[in-house]
């Protein structure tokens, strides 16, 4: 990869908002629908965590399903916490959860000697419009890891639809249906959605500040000294901001010039449902096949050092998408300072079991969609909704 060179910024001309507006992207297809609301209410956005696990019944470890709404899963975390009597970092979970959304996940908690709370957990501390009911609890031998599950399961009410201009009203479910059906064999552009950049993009304004401060000395190691955290650790949410924005930036301007989903000489593929990764200099038949059967992936880089796998053309573009923007050079500058490791991320996000439901409200001139799909973890439901809603616009949920 090409190295990066320096260049200054004034964090007072950037438009935050703007340069992190995830509506903005573009799309392989026209989105049929101009514009909808959803979240209106908590259950128009619908959260199934999909874990399998097969539990002991034995150790420290009380697994807790819980569907929750109106709350969000640090929080939830904490009153958990503080119901068991124990440090919050015994509670466990695999991943975040809306807070705006009606969502079902598991937390772990470790309970030595299994000694429980002499009272349910019913946190008084939280507001009419929010809910927690435990629907399951298990006793296992491990704690719940970050990412432990393999998918999350949607179900999206889409609210107030107005469709495009170019579709005739009585055409409009139809092309709408077409539409869908064409996603669910190619797929979407894997972007990361509106809330990896924080409140009009303050992620990313975070992420500039801190790769302005000089990094920390570390400390000479001993033989008898423990290995201590990387710094980087420390800034999760900045980094990972950082990252989020170049890779999305690659990607739009691979679905602008439509190689997302057939690959460039020098690529690196991901295996579909899996971490695995493998370069390749040229583009053959066996390799579009494998693009087109959904086997393969194209992908990008979240960026850092050591991106030695790409090459050809696919490094070239990364390099020049990066190097001709000045607030992606700062990024890429930052967190190669920060010894942050390259990574590879799929192009093309597969949608499992995607099917649809139209209700047409009697009493009003409402036509809502219900949408229910299934994505694997780490991905956007939001990044779907774009590729079928041109303008997604929040409701009051």
């Amino acid at each position: 990869m090409t190295a990066i060179e320096n260049q200054h910024l004034d964090l007072t001309t950037i438009d935050f908002a703007a340069v992190t507006n995830c509506a903005d992207l573009p799309q392989p297809m026209t989105p049929p629908i101009k514009q909808a609301l959803y979240k209106v209410k908590p259950e128009d956005f619908v959260v199934n965590e999909r874990l399998e696990v097969d539990f002991t019944d034995a150790g420290e470890h009380l697994w807790l399903h819980i569907k929750k709404s109106g709350i969000n899963t640090a929080y939830l975390a904490k009153l958990l916490s503080e119901w068991a009597d124990i440090p919050l970092r015994d509670v466990g979970y695999s991943g975040l959860k809306d807070r705006q959304a009606l969502t079902t996940q598991w937390f772990s908690l470790r309970i030595p000697k299994k000694q429980l709370p002499t009272s349910e957990f019913a946190p008084v501390d939280i507001s009419e419009n929010e809910s927690v009911t435990i629907i399951a609890q298990h006793w296992h031998h491990k704690k719940l890891n970050r990412g432990t599950h393999r998918a999350n399961q949607f179900t999206i009410t889409l609210r107030e639809i107005e469709f495009a201009s170019n579709i005739a009203a009585t055409d409009a479910q139809q092309a709408t249906e077409q539409h869908l059906a064409t996603i669910s064999k190619t797929g979407v552009p894997n972007y990361f959605g509106p809330q990896r950049f924080g409140y009009e993009g303050n992620n990313i304004a975070e992420a500039l500040r801190l790769f302005a401060r000089p990094i920390p000395a570390s400390k000479p190691k001993t033989k008898k000294s423990k290995r201590k955290r990387a710094p980087r650790e420390q800034n999760t949410m900045e980094l990972s901001a950082a990252r989020s924005l170049i890779f999305n930036e690659i990607l739009a301007a691979r679905v602008r010039v439509g190689n997302w989903d057939t690959g460039l000489a020098g690529e690196v593929f991901n295996l579909d449902g899996s971490g695995s990764i493998f370069g390749s200099e040229a583009i053959d038949d066996a390799l579009r096949a494998r693009m087109m059967s959904g086997d393969i992936h194209p992908t990008g880089v979240l960026w850092g050092v050591g991106n030695d796998k790409v090459s050809g053309m696919a490094a070239q573009l990364e390099s020049d998408i990066v190097k001709n923007n000045a607030l992606l050079t700062q990024l890429a500058m930052g967190l190669e300072q920060r010894d942050v490791k390259a990574q590879r991320r799929a192009l093309r996000l597969p949608i499992e079991a995607l099917s649809w439901e139209w209700l047409d409200a009697s009493d009003s001139n409402e036509q809502a969609l219900i949408l229910s799909f299934t994505l694997t973890t780490g991905s956007f439901a939001t990044s779907v909704l774009a590729s079928i809603v041109q303008h997604l616009q929040l409701g009051s949920a």
